[in-house]
């Protein structure tokens, strides 16, 4: 009796046992593409059997080609008909047939993610709140590139531009990728990722500070090799945590480095159904049912679907510390992964900005603020002086390069772009176009230079010398004007004035020098004949004259005709009334030379100072001596190209008015065709002389024509830059075809407004003033030899006075050392003359009474002339010598003369 009772005891357990048996069957939706998936799925199962004998699950596994879902359908329909407790989609997208077909039966679906899709949607929320556009990511593999983009591009606001891994190619694509991506992140795990970086930076496309995010899938990213990192970079990683967590390891937990983690949060996903399906196994009524697509009935399963729902949300919410958490929008029960989010600076550790979990929104720590990212511009530029020009090295004279091997520029528009990314707060690069300029639509319609640079989307904004036309209104965008009113202006060399020592001497021709000379001459020599045969005169006529009077020899007539030309005068004129009228009509010749002279020294200096070859356009063209050009291609040649075909179309229509039979031709009967045709021949000299490749040849000519016989046609801020610059140059006339220069956008940018903004801003704080003054400087042009040009008459036009002065000092020293010379060569003379005298006494004594017989018939003849030196009686006994009364005696036998100063024997 014992025995049987233990027997139908151990018979009801068993029955009891087979009756509590729990039985599920899953049915996983999964890419084509996971073609290991079903393995991991598969272990998985194995697991959850092995920890829960009391559960049998079966597995049916649906493919899902995207390309063909017709087909995927198809076999879903075939695996429903079977039964299915639950549908588990572990595709990288919601399937909306797999949705749809769940809601009509009334199956349970639950989706869940295997890969990164969680972290880079936290990467998203990181890239959205710092005003991202678009982003470029780097993964480790194609399988990674698909599941990303299904990820991002159903709910990421932020273009992304994906790729696996880094090649040369791939980060060619990066450098010419327009617009540049504002943000570039690696995901991947910490080998793949350091890799990564390490090759970005010998690309050397790791330029700018916070834009690099490294995104770690192995929960490495707190034990970062930071001395790989050049520039501040933003690190994102999975709390290291959640790795104890899916392996179900609390304690001495650590992630191996070939884990799994797909394989794992499946094991924990499936686990966890598996357990909430043995809680509830009482409160479902159906845990399996089939589906017909054909006759869908979805009474069945709707009360056990809503029963795990709830399930599901409860758990969710009881405690935050749940592996996974519930998602009823999604139908999914997703990892409670929390982030971690940490900023890294050059010579500081990880500083952690943010930390928030899957189910959370995005938020930074308190009290911590990101510093300001930038925005990043590409700004096209042409070289133009001044505008931009290369920079120059001072000592090698090679332009300057930087880093990348680029030039680097120097110019009003490059500190344009400077202060504008000060008041806007950007970060920019300048990019010169590979072709043209500053911008010609082609003959297929594209543009080249600048404006084609912006129609491509190769440059976020110009800022350069770029004229405002309608022409390429049409493709772009134009900014407020930064600098008006710039045109087209003239510039010629100054002539080259020949210098000469003796310049005032060509006043007068050589013909009327050698007629004033002539008249020297001749005047000085009739002076001397008429002095010297004029009975009135002071040497023949002395009773008229008892004073000193001027004796004119044959010297001292020139001297007096040579001093009359001076300010002093001639000095004493001729008695005799003849010499005193040829010396009256000399004096007349001469203030009328000298007055002649001055007048025309005077008119020739001023005219040639103020001697200017054109002084207009218009002189310009009406005149052959001078030869002037363009740079060929240029918005100046093209000005004079419009304005000729505007003078053609003009007379054309102007002719054919006239000569039509229909109109009243007695109003446009004129004697000439009322438009000056001057463009037509300016065209033709330019093509005659050749245009220039481009403005420094242009200014290299002219200044190489130093009888100022060419002229250049240019932009006149440039001619006004160059002027300012080089002494030799000089501008003529006023400008014309005046026109602005502007900034330029993409049509429809945002940047325009912004840009308008700041221009603003910057005249009222008159910065663009400054700018103009800066390198239109005119107080330049003052260590300029000639800089004044009402400057006096130079040393270089008199300087012949002056060598004519000194020549005159010259020779009279010369004069005077003959006159010594001579003085004491005459008084040596005499002194020999006496000694020789000294030995001959007899001679002397002879000697001696003649010259006292001619001193006596000197006396008496100047007795006879009025002058008186002594006294003589009636009787011839008294003789007065000296200027007193001294009887002589009665006979005076001799008189003894010594040499003055006393005898010297």
């Amino acid at each position: 009796m014992e025995i049987y009772v233990l027997f139908l005891i151990i018979l009801f357990f068993n029955l009891s046992c087979i009756a509590a048996e729990l039985s599920l069957r899953f049915v996983f939706i999964i890419e084509a593409q996971d073609q290991d998936l079903p393995q991991q799925i598969g272990r998985a199962l194995r697991l959850v059997e092995e920890q829960h004998p009391e559960i049998k699950v079966a597995d049916s596994v649906v493919f899902l080609d995207r390309e063909n879902e017709d087909e995927s359908s198809r076999r879903l329909c075939a695996s429903l008909s079977k039964g299915a407790s639950m549908i588990i989609d572990v595709s990288w997208y919601p399937w909306e047939v797999a949705a749809q077909l769940a809601v009509d039966s009334g199956l349970p679906l639950v989706r869940t993610l295997l890969g990164s899709q969680q972290l880079l949607t936290a990467l998203d929320s990181y890239l959205e709140s710092r005003n991202a556009t678009d982003a470029a990511i780097l993964l480790e593999s194609e399988s990674d590139v698909d599941r990303t983009l299904y990820q991002l591009l159903g709910g990421s606001n932020v273009r992304v531009w994906v790729h696996a891994g880094l090649t040369r190619d791939s980060a060619r694509a990066l450098k010419t990728m327009r617009p540049e991506p504002s943000f570039y992140a690696i995901v991947g795990g910490n080998g793949f990722v350091m890799d990564t970086y390490r090759r970005a930076v010998k690309e050397k496309l790791v330029r700018r500070d916070y834009r690099w995010n490294l995104i770690f899938t192995d929960y490495t990213g707190n034990n970062v090799d930071l001395s790989q990192l050049v520039l501040p970079t933003a690190v994102l990683y999975v709390d290291p945590a959640e790795c104890c967590k899916i392996s179900s390891r609390r304690e001495d937990c650590s992630c191996p480095a070939d884990l799994q983690r797909s394989q794992l949060v499946l094991n924990s996903f499936i686990q966890y159904i598996v357990e909430v399906y043995s809680r509830l196994d009482h409160d479902l009524a159906t845990l399996t049912s089939t589906v017909d697509c054909d006759k869908i009935q979805g009474w069945e399963m709707n009360v056990t679907r809503d029963r795990l729902y709830r399930q599901f949300a409860e758990d969710a919410e009881m405690s935050n510390e749940t592996v996974f958490y519930w998602d009823g929008e999604r139908s999914g029960l997703f990892l409670r992964s929390r982030f971690v989010l940490s900023m890294y600076k050059p010579d500081e550790d990880l500083q952690t900005v943010a930390t928030w979990s899957a189910d959370e929104e995005y938020r930074l720590l308190q009290g911590v603020v990101l510093e300001p990212l930038k925005s990043f511009f590409r700004i096209g530029t042409s070289s133009a002086i001044p505008w931009t020009l290369p920079k120059i090295d001072p000592e090698s004279g090679e332009p300057m390069l930087n880093e990348d091997g680029q030039p680097i520029y120097e110019g009003y528009c490059i500190d344009l772009i400077a202060k504008l990314s000060e008041t806007m707060n950007f970060e920019y690069e300048i990019v010169t176009p590979k072709s043209g300029t500053f911008g010609t639509k082609l003959p297929n319609g594209s543009w080249d230079g600048i404006v084609g640079d912006l129609v491509r989307g190769e440059t976020d904004l110009a800022v350069a010398a770029l004229t405002m036309t309608a022409e390429r209104e049409e493709v772009i965008d134009f900014v407020a004007p930064y600098f008006e009113q710039t045109g087209i202006l003239i510039a010629i060399r100054k002539p080259i004035r020949k210098t000469s020592l003796f310049k005032f001497m060509t006043v007068l021709r050589t013909e009327v020098w050698l007629s004033i000379v002539g008249a020297l001459v001749l005047t000085g020599f009739m002076i001397w004949l008429l002095d010297k045969y004029s009975p009135y005169s002071a040497r023949n006529d002395p009773d008229s004259y008892p004073y000193p009077c001027r004796e004119f020899t044959l010297k001292e007539s020139f001297w007096f005709a040579l001093t009359s030309f001076t300010p002093q005068g001639g000095g004493e004129a001729p008695k005799a009334l003849s010499g005193r009228t040829l010396v009256a009509a000399y004096w007349l010749f001469v203030v009328l030379m000298l007055a002649t002279f001055t007048a025309n020294l005077a008119a020739f200096l001023t005219v040639e100072r103020m001697q200017t070859p054109v002084s207009s356009l218009e002189q310009l063209a009406r005149q052959s001596r001078i030869n002037y050009t363009v740079v060929e291609g240029s918005t100046v040649h093209q000005y004079f190209i419009n304005m000729k075909f505007a003078e053609d179309t003009l007379y054309r229509v102007w002719k054919e008015i006239t000569l039509n039979a229909t109109s009243d031709q007695a109003q446009y009967r004129v004697w000439d065709y009322p438009i000056r045709e001057q463009y037509g021949h300016i065209l033709l000299a330019i093509n005659a002389t050749g245009p220039v490749p481009d403005a420094k040849t242009g200014f290299d000519q002219v200044n190489e024509h130093t009888d100022a016989d060419f002229a250049f046609i240019h932009d006149s801020a440039e001619i006004k830059y160059e002027v300012t610059r080089n002494c030799n140059l000089t501008e003529v006339g006023e400008v014309f075809a005046e026109q602005p220069y502007a900034l330029a956008v993409q049509q429809g940018s945002r940047l325009q407004e912004d840009l308008s903004k700041a221009l603003l801003g910057l005249q009222k704080e008159r910065f663009l003033e400054q700018l103009a003054s800066k390198y239109w400087n005119d107080t330049a042009r003052q260590a300029c030899p000639d800089a004044d040009e009402s400057e006096g008459i130079t040393l270089e036009s008199l300087g012949g006075v002056f060598i004519a002065t000194l020549f005159g000092l010259g020779l009279a020293m010369i004069t005077l050392a003959w006159e010594v010379f001579y003085y004491k060569r005459k008084e040596s003379n005499k002194v020999q003359m006496l000694e020789a005298n000294m030995e001959k006494p007899a001679e002397n004594k002879k000697s001696l009474e003649t010259k006292t017989d001619n001193f006596t018939k000197i006396r008496k003849r100047d007795v006879k002339g009025g002058k008186k030196s002594g006294k003589v009686t009636k009787g011839g006994k008294n003789v007065t010598i000296g200027d007193t009364f001294k009887p002589a005696a009665e006979k005076i036998s001799f008189i003894s003369v010594y040499p003055k100063g006393g005898y010297r024997p």
